[in-house]
């Protein structure tokens, strides 16, 4: 029996298991920074099968190492676990029994998926070389995000880690798929904060004011022309102004306009560029119109690369696991994932597991109150983990 038959039999074979162990993640969700009984439980499986994982890496990450038969190289592969602040509306007997928190992001799956290789791995560890890091990992969905924290701790040390692999659900691609691409992959994720402040008064008396409405209405034009006049345009970036606050009314002109948005994009010299830029802008527009502009800039996580070589046999492996009708080539992204960290220092490869079941009702996409998988997705994923991990 070849090793890919071998995994694909485990996988199957560990289905009913993997499954208990999502189903009991995203009954039980947990807030990021705030995910300790689900990293005990996370430990308390890797424990059941004889591993002793590192615990709180950074803050509630773990760790584990299985070392194959034969010396080779280290690599890692990554799943998260925190969860997000949304009222889940799913009725189904693994719904969120946690009031306002819900795994609506698939990290339940990443991390039972992870288990799965884990098990499988174990189980095969005769059968590949190499040594092959499990790195579970807190925090993806806030700043100053879990990867980096557990980096600055040493994840990646202590065997070094010469190259990672990780996988997110995909709720457009249905299950059975999964999709790949080299190179830059997902956005830099920068929040932006801005008050345009005036001198409020009678609406109907206009010219003895300093009017922040008018003037933020001139900003948010203004802060288009970074993209367009000052972007190279090989560089996908996005700026986008989602939220204006201005406490007047009919005849009421306040004191000052409150905005938030985003800025977004896939280098990071024209990123550093084009935060000074914003910056400048908010302040010499505004002084312009006799008002007083002021930034602050909640910095998120840089861009996504998938390293090209990685990425390209990761890619060739799936195809010969799942059949290379069920490998897609992935669009560019302009979300963000604290995975970039890895990326930035090690070669690395993010892709993505289809989820997607249209008959079952499967359809709602990520960070909806409505999201679930097809569980199918979680003996792919498990098992294709283990597969790159063992034959790469």
């Amino acid at each position: 029996m070849s090793l890919k038959e071998k995994i694909q039999g485990l996988a199957q074979s560990y289905h009913e298991e993997i499954r208990s162990w999502r189903r009991h993640i995203h009954a039980h969700p947990e807030l990021s920074f705030h995910e300790e009984e689900t990293a005990k439980y996370i430990a308390s499986i890797l424990e059941g099968m004889g591993l002793q994982p590192e615990r709180n890496i950074g803050g509630n990450g773990l760790a584990v190492v299985i070392e194959g038969g034969k010396s080779g190289k280290t690599k890692a592969l990554r799943a998260d676990f925190d969860a997000l602040p949304i009222q889940e509306e799913n009725t189904c007997a693994y719904a969120s029994t946690h009031a306002g928190v819900m795994h609506a992001c698939g990290h339940d799956v990443h991390t039972s998926c992870l288990l799965g290789a884990v098990k499988i791995l174990h189980e095969t560890r005769n059968d590949w070389a190499g040594k092959v890091k499990f790195i579970f990992q807190h925090a993806e969905e806030m700043t100053p995000g879990g990867a980096k924290q557990m980096i600055q701790a040493g994840v990646l040390e202590n065997p070094r880690v010469e190259e990672i692999t990780g996988q997110h659900v995909y709720p457009d691609l249905e299950v059975g798929k999964v999709g790949f691409r080299k190179g830059m992959y997902m956005a830099s994720t920068d929040e932006l904060f801005i008050e345009v402040v005036g001198k409020g008064g009678h609406a109907a008396l206009p010219h003895t004011l300093k009017d922040p409405v008018y003037g933020s209405a001139q900003l948010i034009v203004a802060l288009q022309t970074i993209i367009s006049r000052h972007r190279p345009p090989h560089i996908p970036s996005v700026l986008s102004i989602g939220k204006v606050e201005a406490n007047g009314s009919t005849n009421v002109i306040p004191e000052k306009v409150s905005m938030m948005g985003t800025f977004r994009a896939m280098d990071e010299a024209w990123r550093e560029k084009a935060l000074g830029l914003i910056e400048k802008t908010v302040k010499e527009v505004s002084a312009s119109l006799g008002l007083e502009g002021k930034l602050r800039i909640g910095h998120g996580y840089p861009y996504l690369e998938n390293d090209p070589d990685l990425t390209q046999r990761n890619k060739s492996l799936a195809e010969e696991y799942l059949g290379k009708e069920n490998v897609i080539e992935l669009d560019l992204r302009m979300t963000g994932e604290d995975f970039s960290y890895y990326g930035h220092e090690i070669p690395a490869c993010f892709y993505r597991l289809g989820t997607r079941n249209e008959a079952k009702g499967l359809v709602h996409g990520l960070h909806t109150s409505k999201f679930d998988v097809d569980e199918e997705a979680l003996r792919i994923g498990a098992g294709l983990m283990a597969f790159l991990a063992a034959k790469g």
